[in-house]
């Protein structure tokens, strides 16, 4: 498989991991329904998937975009980045994206949009003001790649699902820490109520790394197939020098949204321990830095 193949695999990856995210919490939704005995409950968390699918797939990049405080412009506003923006666009074949603006020092950027057709790509005014030419190009085609990869659809739903998975688990365990069982509850499996204990446990931590693993494998992805972009991959990796070695934590980062920036808004958490980098929403930037240094385009 190619870097041009790769567009029509991420779709179909991306709905295999919905369908997943899907299941689990359904999974979770019986578990909860056994250990009450109410299918209620159960058909509540069905009805709840479904609509946090719907409206993930509607509205997350405009949730993203107005929780980053993002605000549109245009190109009367900016013309040079337009322009680099529309020149990288014909380069990929892809539809001009809306752009947006977030008034921050740090450089950085992320794209949204559930498809190439509607999708936006937001940059800090650190990054235009920090970044050369041959950086910008870098850090907007590693953007450009995630949109024509299929990833921002991805990216976007998994905040809203994920989110979902945590908070229904923590509401439905405080409800049963606070019920008292009955008789006819007194009689379950306890294997079964157990495995119902583990996974309203678990099912939070698992649908956090499930995110997380995406995430980082995307970026190394988005790196390659952006460079083929530029044809220029030290562009991209100064870049990252530069966005990596600046001091302070976006304004607005939260962890929600921290997964969809080119690198981790946060600052003074980028240990290098496999725990940190289990539950690290990117890959080490030496290592992407080295990736890029090493390809022949």
């Amino acid at each position: 498989m190619t870097l041009y193949t790769l567009a029509e695999s991420n779709i179909r990856k991306s709905w295999l991991y919905l369908a997943c995210f899907l299941f689990l919490i359904l999974l979770v939704g019986y578990f909860f329904a056994y250990f009450f005995q109410s299918w209620t409950i159960f058909w509540i968390a069905l009805i709840l998937a479904f609509l946090m699918n719907f409206f993930s797939y509607w509205y997350s990049d405009k949730i993203v975009l107005a929780l980053s405080g993002a605000k549109r412009i245009e190109k009367k506003d900016n013309p040079e980045l337009y322009r680099i923006v529309e020149n990288l666009c014909i380069t990929a074949g892809l539809p001009m994206p809306k752009i947006y603006l977030i008034n921050d020092p740090q450089p950085n950027a992320f794209a949204t949009g559930r498809n190439p057709q509607n999708s936006a790509i937001a940059v800090t005014t650190g990054l235009l003001e920090r970044l050369e030419r041959t950086e910008l190009e870098g850090v907007i085609s590693h953007e450009l790649a995630h949109i024509g990869n299929r990833d921002i659809l991805l990216a976007t739903i998994l905040v809203v699902l994920v989110g979902l998975i945590v908070y229904s688990t923590e509401f439905f365990f405080r409800i049963s820490f606070w019920q008292r069982p009955s008789k006819r509850e007194k009689r379950k499996s306890p294997i079964l109520m157990i495995i119902g204990l583990i996974l309203m446990i678990l099912a939070p931590l698992l649908a956090t790394l499930i995110r997380l693993a995406i995430s980082r494998k995307r970026e190394f992805l988005a790196d390659a197939t952006g460079s083929l972009l530029t044809r220029y991959p030290e562009g991209l990796a100064r870049a990252l020098e530069k966005i990596s070695k600046f001091p302070y934590p976006l304004k607005r980062a939260n962890n929600a949204t921290a997964h969809l920036y080119i690198i981790n808004p946060f600052r003074g958490k980028e240990s290098k321990s496999w725990l940190h980098r289990l539950f690290s929403t990117h890959p080490p930037v030496e290592e992407r830095i080295k990736a890029l240094r090493g390809m022949k385009v």
